[in-house]
């Protein structure tokens, strides 16, 4: 194993240099804040999303205040080389090779931990017998779900959202000047575009995007749940980007694609669980909030525009303000046949308009809705106003 581990691991040796990694502040002072915690940290997201690269940023802050690299471990639990070793397993043979005892605390980072069996009972074990701060990923919503009740307590979930724009700028390594401010319009078009998937904003290749979605449809969804038929799940997730910023019916999606509506409603959650789609609740009452369709947006806007097209700015404009204030717990307002895109937890109301304004109807139920603050947003130089913190 420990040539495994040895290669996991290069900060063990002491020439190493962090190198071809890009920062991302925001989301890495999320997870800095509970370094010091005895908490176990979960970072969720979709697929690729990076959260990797913020697992080893978190590795490059610890190295950088003066925790000893052979302290740290770091492993990628779907790697087959180490499927027949159970976490235990792993962190005494980490603990053996750099000759810790067990009174020393150790930094560790499990990568795709939902590949290990019985994962949650074995980080169970793992806090309340090691002296370790544990970090953990995992792009599946659904099993971190199911398996938390044995870590309740104990652990820290952070979602992994793609980049937003000012980080879309940083990776592409665009500063722009004030006196050059009216170029900022059209980047923030082009990041509409091409969206804030890491390795696509660098790299560009389209096919790259493709293959994303493929591997989460065919591995994550039917592979996972048994389901032979991956052309009627590929055209389900066109029809959900295809309706990204509205209200979904399922039994419509069911007679489109001639399917039980049981199965649409399956097919639905099994795609919630994997960050392709998120979707907010009519706010109101909790039996119109129960039973009025949901509204949907795609996890990322390239991904969206893959199957749509880039078309329709203003709910495009709307998804990226929606993965802003996801964090808020956004529900949409709809009465008397007039919407209101959203209502945050904390009682913000919020319409999304890009560089336009409401129609009469919208006007009026915006003022006749009652919230400790109101917002409109129809330009995005706005949405770090009403952005999560």
């Amino acid at each position: 194993m420990q040539e495994v581990l040895n290669r996991y691991n290069p900060w063990w040796d002491k020439e190493y240099i962090f190198k071809d990694i890009i920062d991302r502040p925001f989301a890495s002072q999320k997870i800095i804040n509970h370094i010091d915690s005895k908490h176990i940290v979960f970072l969720t997201g979709l697929r690729r999303v990076g959260k990797t690269t913020l697992l080893k940023l978190t590795i490059k802050h610890l190295i950088k205040r003066g925790v000893k690299p052979e302290e740290i471990l770091y492993v990628s639990l779907d790697d087959y080389m180490l499927l027949k070793y159970s976490i235990q397993e792993i962190i005494e043979d980490f603990r053996k090779i750099h000759k810790l005892s067990r009174s020393k605390k150790v930094y560790l980072f499990f990568d795709e931990i939902t590949y290990k069996k019985d994962y949650e009972l074995q980080l169970k074990n793992t806090y309340d017998s090691e002296n370790a701060k544990v970090f953990a990923s995992s792009s599946s919503a659904s099993l971190i779900r199911q398996n938390k009740s044995l870590l309740t307590g104990r652990h820290y979930t952070l979602e992994i959202l793609p980049l937003d724009f000012s980080e879309y700028l940083s990776f592409k390594n665009i500063s722009i000047k004030t006196t050059d401010s009216h170029l900022e319009a059209g980047y923030f078009e082009d990041f509409m575009k091409i969206g804030g998937l890491p390795e696509y904003v660098l790299e560009g290749n389209i096919e790259y995007l493709k293959e994303l979605v493929d591997d989460i449809i065919l591995k994550d969804i039917a592979a996972f749940h048994n389901i032979r038929n991956t052309g009627v799940l590929k055209d389900f997730f066109l029809l959900l980007m295809e309706r990204a910023g509205k209200q979904v019916s399922l039994n419509k999606m069911a007679h489109i694609i001639k399917i039980p509506v049981d199965s649409a409603k399956r097919y639905f959650e099994m795609f919630l669980s994997t960050y392709l789609i998120h979707a907010i609740p009519r706010f109101g009452k909790t039996n119109e909030t129960i039973l009025a369709p949901k509204k949907i947006y795609a996890a990322d806007l390239g991904m969206r525009n893959l199957f749509t097209g880039f078309r329709d700015k203003g709910s495009l404009f709307e998804n990226y303000v929606f993965l802003k204030i996801k964090g808020q717990s956004p529900a949409y307002i709809y009465k008397d046949k007039t919407e209101l895109d959203f209502m945050t937890a904390g009682k913000t109301l919020i319409e999304v308009k890009y560089n336009e304004e409401m129609n009469e109807k919208q006007k009026l139920l915006f003022e006749q809705t009652k919230a400790k603050k109101k917002f409109l947003v129809n330009s995005f130089k706005l949405v770090n106003e009403i952005a999560d913190r």
